[in-house]
């Protein structure tokens, strides 16, 4: 189960391993972040001494942090890689001026949405700094998608328990997130649904 290399641990513990992951998965090292805040959330509903509230913050500032050293890292060292002379120098360099174009115009949907999308998770931090976007729009966009990825994150896997535990086992995150997309949508048009005016009922006479 995704929750065992967790269990043994105490809730301090969990606390640092948890940012510590989501923390460097941010800043560019493919680590299991979004796995851990799982195993983390479901932990807390199972009364394990865990705080839903502690996990959704600290993988919200780990994420936030993370991203931020995975920004400058990318505006310095990736951006050297990407001018630097050598093989492929032409296409890295054009690569470079489409993405500053890019992150112009679509950079705060990009840095927000990138949270939810694990390769883009990993490595758009970097590809953020190294096209220079600028850093004050960065950080409130990244600051939002962090906050609402640990909350909405958090707390599909703390309501669900155990039962997001064995979707994750037999179908991985994208059948986890299948079912949460599911039941919001069920939700939205229930909400709808109650909200409409019945019809008026015909008159028998």
């Amino acid at each position: 189960m995704i929750t065992n290399w967790l269990l043994g641990l105490p809730p301090l513990l969990v606390y640092v391993t948890l940012f510590a992951v989501v923390g460097a998965e941010s800043s560019g090292v493919p680590l299991p972040g979004e796995t851990s805040l799982i195993a983390a959330s479901i932990l807390a509903s199972q009364h394990s001494g865990l705080s839903i509230e502690l996990v959704i913050a600290t993988a919200a500032l780990a994420a936030i942090v993370g991203d931020n050293i995975g920004f400058v890292l990318g505006r310095h060292a990736g951006r050297a890689l990407l001018t630097r002379e050598g093989r492929w120098m032409e296409h890295r360099r054009a690569f470079l001026v489409r993405g500053e174009a890019f992150f112009g115009k679509h950079g705060s949907r990009a840095v927000f949405l990138a949270r939810w999308l694990p390769g883009l998770r990993v490595v758009g931090s970097w590809l953020a700094g190294a096209h220079h976007m600028r850093w004050r729009t960065f950080l409130l966009w990244n600051a939002l998608g962090g906050i609402a990825w640990a909350l909405s994150i958090g707390i599909a896997a703390y309501l669900l328990g155990n039962i997001a535990a064995t979707i994750i086992k037999d179908f991985g995150l994208v059948g986890l997130a299948v079912v949460v997309l599911g039941a919001f949508a069920f939700f939205v048009i229930h909400r709808r649904r109650r909200r409409r005016p019945e019809a008026p009922a015909a008159d028998p006479g």
